[in-house]
C-alpha cells in the first residue's frame, strides 16, 4: 500500500529521548483521582478532577509493560473514580470538585468516549488480572451506547479497538468500532483538503486512527486505506520546515491560510498556541499505522512527535520539566506556559512510551534506524 510520506531526518536522536517518569503524574493524584490543573507544578486542588484526565492516565498506566506496585495501585484508584462518574445507563460524570461532590450529571460527551478508550485499553492490556475484569465490566455497562458527537465516537472506538484486538470475537467491541468510523466519514477527493470535516481542531489524528483501526480490526481493506490516506495528509500539513508544527487552539479551516506560531495577522497571539495534547495523538496515530502496516515510513511523523516534546517544534522549545517530568501546557510564541496540567503531562509520557517501543524496534534492525 503506498502512503506518501516524507522522510524527515530528525535533528533529535532517538537515543537523545528521556524514559517515561512519572513523578508528576503522582504529584498530581491523591486518594481520590487525578487533579486537573496546576500552577507551575503545584496542584491547583480548587479546580477538581475531571474524567477526561482521568481516563488519560488509566490508558497510559495499562500501557505499561512493567508497572511497578505504586503505579498499579494508582491505576486501581483511577478505575475506582471511573466506575463511580458512571450513570447506571453507561453515560459519564465529567467533574467532580476537591469536596468529592460532583458538578454535572452522566452525559455521552468526550468524557465518556475517553473513559471507553481508558476501560478498553485497561480490559486488554492491565497487568493484575482484577483490574482487567473489573474495567471490562465498565466497558461492557457502556459499549451499546452511542454518542452524537464524532470526537467522543472516535475516542469510544479506540477503546473498542483495544478490547477487540484482545478478543476478535467480540461482536459489542466490533460494532461501536464500525459505528465510531462510519461516524468520522470518508476522505474528500481534494487533494488540498481531504479531511471528512470542514476544520481541523483538537485531537484531530484520533480520527484518522480509529478509521486504521477499524479497518484493520474489520477486515475492510477500504476503509484501512481511507484512515492510512487521511493521517499521511494530517501528518504532511502539520510538518513545517522539518518539523512538527501542530493545528493550533484556533483550529485551521478549508481554504483559509494555515495560522502557526510566529504568523502576524489578526488572530490573538493565545489563538496559535499549541497543545501537547496534538502532538501526542499524532504519535498515537503514527503508530497505530505503523503496527497495521509494517511500514517503517510511519516511524518518521512517529518521531517528529516525539521531538516535538524535546525542542524541535516551531520555536525551538523545550516543553517539558527535567527537575518535576511535568510538560508545559502550551508552546506559545513566547516560549511555554509553564503550568505542568494532568492533561499535558500524560500526553508527554504517552508519548515516551511509544519513543520506548520505537527504540526496541529501531535496535533489532540491521541499519540501526533511526538512531
Amino acid at each position: 500500500m503506498s502512503v506518501p510520506l516524507r522522510l524527515i531526518p530528525p535533528p533529535i536522536q532517538l537515543r537523545d529521548v528521556p524514559e517515561p517518569r512519572w513523578d508528576h503524574v503522582f504529584r498530581l493524584s491523591d486518594d481520590t483521582g487525578l487533579f486537573e490543573h496546576a500552577r507551575n507544578a503545584i496542584v491547583r486542588r480548587e479546580h477538581g478532577y475531571c474524567v477526561d484526565d482521568v481516563s488519560r492516565g488509566l490508558l497510559a498506566i495499562a500501557r505499561e509493560p512493567r508497572p511497578g506496585p505504586e503505579l498499579v495501585r494508582l491505576g486501581e484508584r483511577y478505575l475506582a473514580f471511573l466506575t463511580h462518574a458512571q450513570g447506571a445507563a453507561g453515560a459519564f460524570r465529567n467533574r467532580m470538585s476537591y469536596d468529592r461532590r460532583w458538578h454535572d450529571e452522566p452525559s455521552l460527551g468526550d468524557w465518556w468516549g475517553r473513559a471507553l478508550w481508558g476501560l478498553g485499553t485497561a480490559a486488554a492490556r492491565a497487568r493484575t488480572p482484577w483490574l482487567r475484569r473489573e474495567a471490562m465490566q465498565a466497558f461492557r455497562q457502556s459499549v451499546r451506547c452511542r454518542s452524537p458527537w464524532p470526537k467522543a465516537m472516535a475516542f469510544a472506538g479506540l477503546g473498542a479497538a483495544e478490547v477487540l484486538r484482545a478478543d476478535p470475537r467480540d461482536r459489542e467491541a466490533a460494532q461501536l468500532l464500525g459505528d465510531a468510523a462510519t461516524v468520522i466519514g470518508l476522505p474528500g477527493s481534494d487533494p488540498h483538503w481531504i479531511w471528512p470535516e470542514r476544520e481541523l481542531t483538537y485531537a484531530s489524528a484520533s480520527y484518522a486512527e480509529v478509521v486504521i483501526a477499524a479497518g484493520d480490526l474489520l477486515g475492510d481493506e477500504s476503509m484501512l486505506t481511507d484512515g492510512l490516506r487521511m493521517l499521511a495528509w494530517l501528518c504532511e500539513v502539520q510538518e513545517h520546515h522539518g518539523h512538527l508544527s501542530t493545528v493550533p487552539v484556533c483550529g485551521w479551516r478549508a481554504g483559509k491560510h494555515r495560522s502557526r506560531i510566529g504568523d502576524i495577522g489578526s488572530l490573538a497571539p493565545d489563538l496559535l498556541d499549541q497543545q501537547p495534547i496534538e502532538a501526542a495523538a499524532t504519535a498515537d496515530a503514527c503508530a497505530t499505522a505503523a503496527a497495521v502496516t509494517g511500514d517503517e515510513r510511519w516511524d518518521a511523523p512517529l518521531f517528529q512527535s516525539i521531538a516535538w516534546f524535546l525542542g524541535d517544534n516551531d520555536t525551538g522549545t523545550v516543553m517539558w520539566d527535567s527537575e518535576t517530568s511535568g510538560c508545559y501546557d502550551g508552546l506559545t510564541v513566547n516560549g511555554p506556559n509553564l503550568n505542568q496540567g494532568a492533561e499535558s503531562t500524560l500526553a508527554l509520557v504517552s508519548t515516551l512510551q511509544h519513543a520506548r517501543r520505537l527504540a526496541s524496534r529501531s535496535a533489532t534492525r540491521p541499519s540501526g534506524g533511526l538512531a
